[in-house]
């Protein structure tokens, strides 16, 4: 593995971002067409916490976490940690001290594959994390890796510079150059979504207001009573 640390990578536009952050993981997953989302295993530590920010990204050696020390030098303002490992691991190389030092840069949270500790601290000092294992495991600082490099998340790429949105219903990734056009059809979709809400509130239905019941006909749905079910399974 080629070990380096790229010291000038291109961020997005931090209005952008933090308009995606705003309409959250769900919305923003159906706006870009179902894709970019992170799988389920990796998940808050914390509930309520919506963040978004640019990726400074890691790939470690497992167990090692010599890399995200490296990695804090790079962060700035804005940014979102995302951490991976070569092969995989639980064990806890994030804790309440790197937290501190990357809340110091303005960091918006991590988002890392691995275990972290120290979780207890992490909610009390309001620093969001999603991490693939919780685990008081301790690491070394001993093996090169990299910062600022694509790694894959959840079956998901991550570039340094992609937006990454992260809430309770899990992590999405966002390519920086799809960023605005993203945000676009995201303002769309909330604008349809609020205009849905009203009228589920005023009492309408979605098999209606979707066009579904054509959909059921047309799939073969019946609509029968109970006698005529009954009568059908005999």
């Amino acid at each position: 593995m080629s070990a380096v640390v790229v010291t000038d990578i291109a961020r997005p536009d931090p209005d952008v971002v933090a308009a995606l952050g705003e309409h959250g993981v769900a919305t923003v997953h159906e706006a870009m067409g179902r894709c970019g989302l992170a799988g389920p295993g990796i998940r808050p530590v914390q509930e309520g916490a919506r963040v978004a920010g640019s990726a400074v990204t890691v790939l470690s050696w497992p167990g090692d976490n010599l890399m995200i020390h490296a990695a804090v030098e790079q962060c700035r303002d804005g940014d979102l940690l995302v951490v991976t490992t070569t092969s995989p691991s639980s064990d806890g190389a994030f804790g309440e001290l790197f937290a501190t030092a990357l809340h110091a840069r303005g960091v918006r949270g991590l988002v890392t594959t691995t275990g972290v500790r120290d979780v207890a601290d992490l909610r009390a000092m309001g620093f969001p994390v999603w991490s693939g294992a919780i685990s008081a495991q301790g690491t070394v600082k001993a093996t090169p890796g990299s910062v600022n490099v694509a790694v894959v998340v959840g079956g998901v790429v991550v570039r340094p510079g992609d937006v990454v949105v992260a809430d309770d219903d899990g992590v999405l990734c966002v390519p920086r150059e799809d960023a605005e056009a993203v945000l676009a059809a995201s303002r769309a979709r909330a604008t349809k979504e609020a205009a849905d809400r009203a009228a589920y509130r005023a009492g309408a239905l979605s098999l209606d207001r979707k066009g579904l019941r054509r959909s059921l006909a047309d799939l073969g749905v019946r609509y029968v009573t109970q006698a005529e079910h009954r009568d059908d399974g005999r």
